[in-house]
C-alpha cells in the first residue's frame, strides 16, 4: 500500500511517501511559505497539487491532525462526519487544526477516490486517568467546554516507546518508560505498561517544559497581572507566552539551542541561565514521573535537541538517579512521526478492508489498486 503522509502547518506542507507494510521510504519533501508575500504557492491546494504532480500511485493518505479532543482515541478513516468533528476541535488548536483540514480537503479534491486517515497527536494520551487530566478548576468547565489536559507529540512518544521496547526485548505492554521529546516544542511523557499515564503538555502545547519560544509552566496569575496591571491585550499576552518566551526570551539570543550554546561558551550569562533552566525543568518532570511510575526501564530522548545534543542529555541525567538501586537505561532514539502515521494509516485501512473484503466497499482509484491493497493484506 503506497501511503502518503501529510503534515500541514499554517504555511507549510511536509510529506513522506512510503511503501507499506515494508516501510520503504520512496520520497519526501516540504513546501514552505505558503500564502506568504512573494510566494508562488497561494494555498494548501496549490501546494498539494505540486506534491501530487510528482508522486504517483498513491493508495492511501495519512494526515497528522494536532487535536482530536476527546472524540478521537485512535486513527479514523476520514469522512464528512470526521471532518466536522475535527473542525469542532479547532477552537482547541486554532493554529493547527484549520491547516490540517486544509490538507485533508485539498487531498480529497485532487484524489477523490483515495482513502484518507486522520492520526491525532492527542490520541496516545487518551489513556491518561482523570486524576492526571482534570485541572483544579470548577468541574463544569470540563463538562461544558472540554477544558482538561490533552497532551501532544503523541505519535513521537508512541514511536520511540515502541522502539525502546524493542531494544529492551520486551513487549510494549510490559515496559515503563519516560520519553522526552525535546525540540523547539518539548514534552515529557510517563508511560506505564505501554500506556501514557501523564504528560507535560496540557490543554494546549504551552503547558509544561521550557521550550524554544514557549514559557511552559508559570503562575496563571502572571496572565491576569499583565492584562490588568500592565494593560497588555489578550493577543499580546498570548504572543508573549507562545512566541517570545522560553529559551529565546531568557537568553535574548535565539530559540536555537546551537546558537544559545555558542553564546554561553563565549560567556553570555543569560544564555547559560537559559540552558540551566531548560535542564532543570526536564529533571523536575523526570523525577516526578519516576515517582508516579515507581520504576522506569528507560529514559528516552528524541527530537532535535534530544537527538543532537548529547551534552544536554548528560546534563539532564547527571545525578538524577543517584539514589536508585536499579537505574533506568538512558536511550537516544531518533523519532519518526511520519513513519508512525504511515503505520497507523496502514493498520486502520487494513482493518477496514478486512471487514469488507467480500464486497470491497472501499473507495480506490481503480480495481488494480484494490487488488494490490488486498494482496498486501494477505501477505
Amino acid at each position: 500500500m503506497n501511503t502518503l503522509v501529510i503534515n500541514c502547518g499554517s504555511s507549510s506542507v511536509k510529506y513522506k511517501f512510503y511503501s507499506m507494510p515494508r516501510e520503504e521510504l520512496i520520497a519526501k519533501g516540504a513546501i514552505d511559505k505558503i500564502g506568504e508575500k512573494g510566494s508562488r504557492i497561494k494555498n494548501h491546494l496549490q501546494a498539494l497539487e505540486r506534491v501530487l504532480g510528482e508522486i504517483k500511485e498513491v493508495d492511501a493518505i495519512g494526515h497528522r491532525v494536532v487535536h482530536g479532543g476527546e472524540q478521537f482515541q485512535e486513527p479514523v478513516v476520514i469522512n464528512s462526519g470526521v471532518i466536522r468533528k475535527i473542525k469542532t476541535c479547532s477552537g482547541l488548536a486554532p493554529l493547527h487544526n484549520p491547516a490540517n483540514l486544509d490538507g485533508i480537503r485539498a487531498c480529497g479534491e485532487i484524489l477523490k477516490n483515495v482513502e484518507q486517515v486522520a492520526v491525532f497527536d492527542t490520541a496516545f494520551h487518551q489513556s491518561l486517568p482523570e486524576s492526571a487530566y482534570i485541572y483544579g478548576l470548577p468541574y463544569r468547565l470540563y463538562q461544558q467546554y472540554g477544558i482538561r489536559k490533552y497532551g501532544f507529540h503523541g505519535s513521537s512518544h508512541e514511536y520511540v516507546a515502541r522502539e525502546a521496547a524493542g531494544r529492551l526485548k520486551k513487549d510494549i505492554s510490559a515496559v515503563n518508560l519516560i520519553t522526552c521529546h525535546l525540540g523547539n516544542g518539548c514534552s515529557v511523557t510517563a508511560i506505564k505498561n505501554g500506556k501514557s499515564v501523564d504528560t507535560s503538555m496540557g490543554f494546549t502545547p504551552l503547558e509544561g517544559l521550557l521550550m524554544g519560544t514557549r514559557s511552559g509552566d508559570i503562575d496563571p496569575a502572571v496572565v491576569t497581572y499583565l492584562i490588568q496591571r500592565k494593560k497588555m491585550s489578550v493577543s499580546s499576552v498570548d504572543a508573549l507566552l507562545n512566541k517570545e518566551s522560553g529559551l529565546k526570551g531568557i537568553s535574548g539570543v535565539s530559540n536555537d539551542m546551537r546558537k544559545i550554546k555558542e553564546a554561553a561558551g563565549k560567556g553570555n550569562l543569560r544564555a547559560k541561565l537559559a540552558i540551566e533552566i531548560f535542564v532543570y525543568r526536564i529533571q523536575r518532570y523526570i523525577s516526578a514521573y519516576m515517582g508516579i511510575l515507581g520504576k522506569a526501564d528507560a529514559i528516552v530522548f528524541t527530537a532535535g535537541i534530544g537527538e543532537n545534543h548529547p551534552d544536554i542529555v548528560r546534563k539532564i541525567c547527571k545525578g538524577l538517579f543517584g539514589n536508585l538501586k536499579i537505574k533506568p537505561r538512558v536511550m537516544v532514539i531518533p523519532t519518526d512521526e511520519e513513519l508512525m502515521i504511515a503505520r497507523q494509516t496502514y493498520r486502520t485501512l487494513r482493518g477496514t478492508l478486512r471487514g469488507q473484503t467480500s464486497t470491497l466497499e472501499v473507495r480506490t482509484r481503480n480495481q488494480s489498486v484494490a487488488r494490490r491493497i488486498c494482496d498486501n493484506i494477505k501477505k
